[in-house]
């Protein structure tokens, strides 16, 4: 006699799709028979307590809970996670959570082994990190287009902080400087702490660290904040404006971080994880978490971080080729 397959509670929408091989709101990756996901899913990350793995730490239970499976952090530090990212199967259970260096990688070392674009599945656009223009509270400066004319009058001697060679913090300046067609020196130390450490005890006149390090301090009139480095406005530091809006059009720098996929992923299931990964940064938890780290939730589609991808290594890759850039 012959048998008939049962489908038990499943709608006549849903019979369709799973006898067309595919489960009903979920994807079935090819050559098996079961929904994605069907077991624990591993995201690769930074060094324990690095600012990737931190955010990553951030996401994963609520992304774990929207997808039904366990979400293992893999920290693996520097560049070896993204090398394992590249040589994982094209299946959606190797995630890597990195920032803006995979993508400025290529114009700050030689040899790079992947390409930013060709070899990887951009996910989602997780979060942005602005940093804030400040200057000595013994800058004769109260405005953007005060600092740039003093500037101007004296080409060579405003000296600026900044982190490691590529970091946010000196690619924010060398844009500024690029912009507004200043002349401004660099005095580079190991971390962002260092280097505001160095804006508060005069030993420069201006840095670019992170909106939450520099609120306490602008509050004590230590330092004068400027601008913010985002595209527009932000709630990390209400009230102040932008680089762009104060004087210098079409500024914007800021640290971005996001997921991947290995190169190839299935749309559909690249698809199926961002829609759960933005459903987690809409969250009014995790946006609150974001902003008391100095971080905003961004999200959109995979498409439009593949765009942001492109065009910050056009813009950002200009700038470090122009400077001379090299990571030390």
């Amino acid at each position: 006699m012959l048998m008939r397959p049962r489908y038990v509670g499943v709608s006549a929408a849903c019979l369709l799709a799973l006898m067309a091989g595919a489960a009903c709101g979920q994807t079935l990756p090819k050559g098996t028979g079961h929904a994605y996901p069907a077991k624990p899913i591993r995201m690769l990350s930074s060094a324990p307590g690095g600012s990737s793995d931190v955010v990553a730490r951030m996401i994963t239970p609520a992304l774990s809970a929207n997808l039904g499976q366990q979400i293992i952090v893999d920290n693996r530090g520097g560049f070896i996670s993204v090398e394992i990212l590249t040589k994982a199967p094209p299946d959606g259970y190797t995630l890597l959570y990195f920032g803006s260096s995979l993508w400025l990688a290529p114009f700050l070392r030689s040899n790079v082994p992947y390409d930013p674009v060709r070899d990887f599945s951009p996910v989602a656009l997780a979060v942005s990190a602005p940093t804030i223009l400040v200057v000595h509270a013994a800058v004769a400066a109260n405005s953007v287009k005060d600092l740039i004319a003093l500037a101007k009058t004296k080409p060579g001697a405003f000296n600026y902080s900044s982190g490691p060679s590529g970091s946010v913090t000196h690619l924010a300046a060398e844009l500024l400087k690029s912009m507004a067609g200043i002349n401004m020196v660099r005095i580079p130390y190991k971390g962002q702490g260092p280097a505001l450490n160095a804006l508060l005890g005069a030993e420069v006149q201006l840095t670019f660290p992170s909106a939450g390090s520099v609120m306490t301090h602008v509050k004590a009139g230590k330092i004068r904040a400027l601008a913010i480095t985002s595209a527009e406005p932000s709630s990390l530091f209400p009230g102040l404006p932008t680089l762009a809006a104060a004087g210098v059009p079409g500024y914007e720098s800021v640290q971005m971080s996001g997921i991947f996929s290995a190169p190839r992923t299935p749309k559909a299931i690249v698809d199926q994880l961002n829609r759960e990964i933005v459903r987690v940064l809409n969250s009014a938890d995790v946006k609150d978490r974001f902003s008391s780290s100095g971080l905003e939730a961004v999200g959109g589609s995979p498409e439009q971080f593949a765009d942001k991808i492109k065009s910050e290594m056009t813009r950002m890759g200009k700038v470090i080729k122009d400077a001379g850039i090299k990571e030390e």
